[in-house]
């Protein structure tokens, strides 16, 4: 098979670049349209969390089965399902009358997110081949989530200051409806794969149901606390059925994930890898945007403005990661990637200050940090994927996209945690005294993801991928 010319690949990688930028701005959008949220429908603090808890779980629970069921109902008809289910779920969201209601629309958004962003990723797969092509269209993915999560939080205050945080949603509807259109003229169908030995629906409902509840009981932890009877309830039950799941997929016909994928201890590592990376870097931004409101007093916009030269950073240095990793070789710029985040996240921790600004504090080590965030992000996901065959690339993005979500949940729940802990109760204390008490929070919170990242790329001079076959197994195969 020859695969598509240069000049509709190209167009798709476009298409599911966009798609990337949707998703991983829908997160930072919702955030901050949050206050508004519970200002408007009434809902409290708890409420509010499960606004953006709510995604989270399906998303991160789904994403194992999308990227599965994309490979054998195909990768395009999931991904079109994956955006329409998306675009309707926003317009309950947009419409919602109550908290209850929204929080419903959300869990169903999470389901379309994982269905396409599975999906999306293993299109991705099937039309650059393993080599400096994948490379290259993988820093295209990191460039976009960098800028999604920019462009997320600047749109979210520019659109519910003027139009309301219901606008978030309907420009949700507005941009899955575009980004359909154009799927169904650049993407072309194909036959969906035979399902041989039938589907593994128990391995399916165990895997999800284990996933959904250990993400349920991360993001909730960090409020009802990690002792509390729901919080140990969710997580038992959830780490029995991935036990199940386990004991599941040694017997069953066609598993969901075949155990001779997981018995390679390169994609284990890479995966492993890929959720240290997020562990580190999602709740950065986080606390970036909180310290600069919080503490240094910008507005909701200021806050995400403060994070756009990290992200101009992000979009220069991803399209050249392919050439780094031809002169440096892949595990070497995967360990000088989490090296500088951990330099990064460490020297931002040591130049906080109660009373700093934005260019004393954040600016220079918010570049070193655009800098390793491309390198670690696309040698992750190389690393993740560099042994699927064609027939297993839903798989191989489920994998890695899974282990990148429960990094970035299991990261935000702990690092928040950490800060939270450290700042104590401020109720009733003069600004002064909070803002050093908040401070001292973020600090411990960036010292705990620096330390995160110094053990990854500790375990990274451990990555060595087998020799690729030769020329057959080189092929671009038909994408579609």
């Amino acid at each position: 098979m020859t695969g598509p010319p240069p000049g509709p690949r190209r167009g798709a990688l476009a298409l599911l670049a966009s798609t990337q930028l949707l998703l991983i701005m829908d997160t930072a959008i919702v955030n901050v349209a949050l206050p508004s949220v519970g200002a408007d429908l009434g809902s409290g603090a708890d409420g509010l969390s499960w606004v953006a808890n709510a995604y989270l779980i399906t998303f991160g629970g789904l994403l194992l089965l999308g990227g599965r069921v994309a490979d054998l109902l195909g990768h395009r008809r999931v991904f079109l399902g994956g955006l329409g289910l998306l675009a309707v779920a926003s317009a309950a969201g947009g419409l919602a009358p109550g908290a209850d209601t929204l929080v419903a629309a959300r869990a169903v958004q999470g389901v379309g997110a994982a269905l396409a962003a599975a999906a999306a990723f293993a299109l991705l797969l099937l039309l650059f081949p393993d080599g400096p092509p994948r490379h290259k269209a993988l820093g295209a993915f990191a460039a976009m989530g960098g800028l999604g999560g920019v462009l997320g939080t600047v749109l979210g205050g520019v659109l519910t200051d003027l139009l309301g945080w219901r606008a978030t949603f309907w420009l949700n509807v507005l941009l899955a409806a575009v980004l359909a259109a154009l799927a169904l003229r650049v993407l072309a169908p194909r036959p969906p794969a035979a399902l041989r030995g039938g589907f593994d629906l128990t391995g399916a409902l165990t895997a999800t149901a284990g996933l959904g509840l250990v993400a349920y009981a991360l993001v909730g932890g960090a409020g009802a606390g990690w002792l509390s009877a729901r919080t140990l309830a969710a997580g038992g039950a959830g780490l029995a059925l991935l036990l199940a799941f386990a004991a599941v997929e040694t017997r069953a016909a066609a598993p969901l994930v075949p155990p001779a994928v997981l018995g390679r201890p390169a994609l284990r590592l890479a995966n492993l890898l890929a959720a240290l990376a997020q562990t580190t870097l999602f709740p950065m931004f986080f606390l970036v945007s909180l310290y600069l409101q919080s503490v240094l007093g910008y507005a909701p916009l200021g806050g995400g403005l403060g994070l756009l030269p990290l992200s101009l950073v992000v979009v220069a240095v991803a399209p050249q990661t392919g050439r780094i990793i031809f002169r440096l070789g892949l595990h070497r710029t995967m360990t000088l990637g989490f090296v500088l985040l951990c330099a990064g996240t460490l020297w931002l921790a040591l130049t906080l200050t109660p009373d700093g600004t934005f260019a004393s504090t954040v600016l220079a080590p918010s570049l070193l940090l655009g800098a390793a965030l491309p390198l670690v992000m696309v040698t992750t996901n190389v690393a993740a994927t560099a042994e699927a065959a064609p027939e297993e690339t839903g798989l191989a993005s489920g994998l890695v996209n899974t282990s990148q979500q429960f990094g970035s949940v299991l990261g935000l729940a702990v690092l928040v945690a950490v800060a939270t802990g450290r700042t104590g109760d401020t109720t009733g204390a003069a600004d002064a005294a909070r803002a050093a008490a908040e401070t001292a929070g973020f600090r411990a919170a960036l010292l705990t993801g620096a330390a995160l990242a110094a053990l990854a790329a500790l375990l990274s001079v451990r990555l060595h991928l087998p020799e690729r076959a030769a020329a057959p197994e080189d092929r671009v195969p038909d994408p579609y």
